[in-house]
């Protein structure tokens, strides 16, 4: 492992990002992302994402001078086209703009059409509750799940983030439809780890714990079972409707990497104009003490509440990050 702080991963990812042609701005904002992603403990959409990225970059299935464009508003709607540019840059333009209608209508809808894989879904919802808004996002993704009772991939993993604000720690929560992401699947087989329950299935067609052999069959097991799938099912659906953009069937048809020609979905509430901030804070308060209450499964742990363990570390005053070694040397590779 190497042990690198923060600030040198974020400026080496920007160096990065910079030698593979991206703007000045754009490769300051990614590589901040990337970097707090890392931090936050989810290495696969961080720091592992990056030579991935630029690589689509350079086979120009990422458009780095693209930018989204306006092309429907109806009041507190609005419909943008990323026009297959940096999928970070597309997500956290149209978070800004729910945030923008949210202020004005009470709440803001931004559906993005043609646009990248957005990295990290739960960048977006720690952005919006940071700034005081709660909010409801999801985007759909090629196949890459089979649905319940098929054997091969027919439905994307289709992240799904929600969020509420809260002085002392907002509930942040960053799902996919699969039990386990890819993502997680490589970071767990590099560490030789297996997975804590089932999270797919062998080439023996049987329920297993081992990452790497979930990966080669591509039989991820659905949240859930087949409540996760038919979840992810309407989740896509409804990013294509309200986007007017590709559904799992037609981002399958692109073929330029995972997440190419996706459609997302960013809501936003602004709590001030509706319930009001103060009962906003009490609701989330009483949560927290509620899950607080509940007897631990475990002697010696606790009950946490979803985004807890991200708020802790993000309240650290200085981050020391263990990094993957082959990865870490491959992108000081790509920064020189």
């Amino acid at each position: 492992m190497a042990d690198v702080s923060f600030d040198t991963l974020r400026d080496t990812l920007e160096k990065a990002l910079l030698k593979a042609g991206l703007k000045a701005e754009h490769a300051r904002v990614c590589a901040r992302l990337h970097a707090e992603s890392t931090r936050d403990g989810v290495h696969s959409h961080g720091i592992g994402r990056i030579p991935r990225f630029i690589e689509y970059v350079g086979k120009g299935w990422v458009d780095v001078n693209a930018s989204p464009e306006k092309v429907h508003a109806l009041g507190a709607i609005e419909v943008l086209d990323g026009h297959m540019g940096i999928g970070v840059i597309n997500a956290l333009y149209a978070t800004e703009r729910a945030i923008a209608l949210a202020k004005e209508h009470g709440m803001g809808l931004v559906a993005l059409r043609n646009t990248t894989h957005w990295m990290r879904g739960g960048s977006y919802g720690w952005h919006a509750v940071e700034q005081g808004f709660a909010s409801l996002m999801w985007t759909n993704t090629e196949s890459c799940m089979p649905a319940w009772g098929a054997s091969s991939p027919s439905i994307g993993n289709n992240p799904l983030v929600m969020g509420v604000p809260h002085a002392e720690g907002p509930l942040v929560l960053d799902m996919a439809m699969s039990q386990f992401s890819y993502g997680k699947l490589q970071t767990l087989a590099s560490a030789g780890e297996f997975l804590p329950v089932d999270g797919g299935f062998d080439e023996r067609g049987e329920l297993s714990r081992d990452p790497a052999a979930i990966a080669a069959t591509r039989r991820l097991l659905p949240t859930g079972y087949w409540k996760g799938s038919g979840l992810a099912v309407l989740l896509d659906a409804l990013a294509a409707l309200l986007s007017n953009g590709r559904a799992t069937p037609a981002i399958d048809r692109v073929e330029k990497g995972s997440g190419g020609g996706s459609c997302q979905i960013f809501m936003v509430f602004d709590p001030a104009q509706m319930s009001g901030q103060a009962t906003c804070e009490a609701i989330v308060a009483s949560i927290k003490a509620h899950l607080g209450d509940a007897t631990p499964a475990r002697p010696g742990t606790s009950v946490r509440w979803p985004g807890e363990a991200t708020y802790r570390r993000r309240q650290a005053s200085s981050v020391t990050l263990s990094l993957d070694e082959d990865i870490w040397q491959r992108v000081c590779q790509l920064a020189k």
